[in-house]
């Protein structure tokens, strides 16, 4: 089969889960065609089967905003027809499974079918806005198959948009620079009352993953026993969370790493992972931290309870309830035994529910539905 791909090439769920899925087409022997504006992230090394093609964005003084959306439409073409695409699959609707569709309807011939994969906030915050909502709402009933990453997200896109197209769940999967992480042992720190007890919290730093409450539980923590946090990542509130910490006197407790490749390094040598969103599509970090076996604190927003169940590999907060984080993190601190029995759980559960090896083929049997549709 010829697969092509577009998605957001930068540090983010949709462009990472997108890359997994092609890196793991082409080791099956597909042949997979990425094509974005850059180079995703995750293809930092050669993959047999595995092409990648540049979007170039014309730069004319007539565009104030150059039509990214329309030169990607017509690179889809393009490849489309030098290598004979079965399936273009959009990652993010917007601009991706428009102008996905876009290049289905410029070939005319019904050679090429477009597979969208709703990612979260393509449909819960982007999608929404006044100025994309009928785009998004066009484009996923255009689509020839639709996918969502969560029974929460399917969900959401029914209520939100008026929906034609059948929505089939595929959950997203353990990155394989995680799969040798699956026959480690599970080492859980007792620790004595001066070693400080280590949170490591992963995301975009934008408003909707709430890291200003990591700050208000820090806060509280440090007055019952020590703690290190591991803040990983990037974007618009991490220099406000910086000051926020100078200011509250917190940042002996706070290391800041930025963008990191190989987080499984930094969450193995974690004790707990916080993840205190406001909305969230599925969880990829908490899966993550799951396949490294640790116990997980997180919100109740979106698909997370589809991936930390609560009560068996961490607990599930209602969003915002800094004083509930708090003592759930202080139970897991002082009881080594629960946190073990968490972290048993939480590995067991991400490589039995969602290891590559099972999720990839629910695609690959979604785009031959497709294919063979009349």
């Amino acid at each position: 089969m010829k697969i092509g791909i577009t998605c957001y090439p930068t540090y983010g769920g949709s462009g990472v889960v997108a890359t997994e899925l092609g890196i793991y087409l082409a080791r099956d022997g597909h042949e997979v065609h990425f094509i974005s504006y850059a180079i995703p992230y995750r293809l930092n090394r050669f993959h047999k089967n595995l092409y990648f093609h540049e979007v170039e964005v014309v730069d004319y003084p007539v565009f104030q905003y150059p039509p990214y959306s329309l030169a990607l439409a017509s690179k889809i073409v393009e490849v489309a027809e030098n290598v004979q695409l079965d399936i273009i699959h959009a990652h993010y609707v917007i601009p991706h499974a428009t102008s996905a569709c876009l290049a289905r309807d410029i070939l005319e011939d019904g050679s090429l079918k477009v597979i969208t994969t709703l990612h979260g906030t393509d449909i819960t915050l982007v999608g929404q806005h006044p100025s994309f909502k009928r785009t998004v709402q066009h484009s996923i009933n255009k689509s020839d198959g639709v996918t969502s990453v969560s029974e929460y997200l399917a969900m959401e896109t029914r209520q939100a948009f008026t929906i034609t197209k059948d929505i089939h769940v595929i959950p997203n999967f353990i990155p394989t620079n995680f799969l040798e992480l699956q026959d480690k042992p599970i080492s859980i720190k007792k620790h004595t009352p001066d070693e400080p007890f280590i949170i490591c919290h992963i995301s975009n730093f934008r408003p909707l993953k709430r890291v200003k409450d990591i700050v208000l539980i820090v806060e509280q923590l440090v007055r019952r026993f020590p703690v290190l946090v591991y803040m990983v990542g990037d974007g618009p509130e991490r220099s406000l969370v910086e000051y926020m910490v100078h200011e509250k006197n917190l940042k002996q407790y706070f290391t800041f790493l930025g963008k990191q490749d190989r987080v499984s390094d930094i969450l193995l040598n974690s004790d707990l992972f916080l993840l205190p969103s406001e909305s969230e599509s599925f969880g990829l970090a908490a899966l993550e931290a799951m396949a490294c076996g640790v116990p997980c604190v997180t919100s109740d927003a979106g698909g997370l309870p589809e991936v930390n169940i609560d009560g068996k590999t961490g607990f599930i907060v209602p969003v915002g309830q800094i004083e509930q984080y708090v003592r759930q993190i202080q139970m897991l601190r002082f009881d080594p035994e629960l946190r073990e029995q968490f972290a048993i759980n939480a590995k067991k559960i991400a490589f039995e529910n969602f290891h590559p090896d099972n999720i990839t083929p629910l695609y690959l049997n979604f785009y031959e539905q497709v294919l063979n549709r009349e």
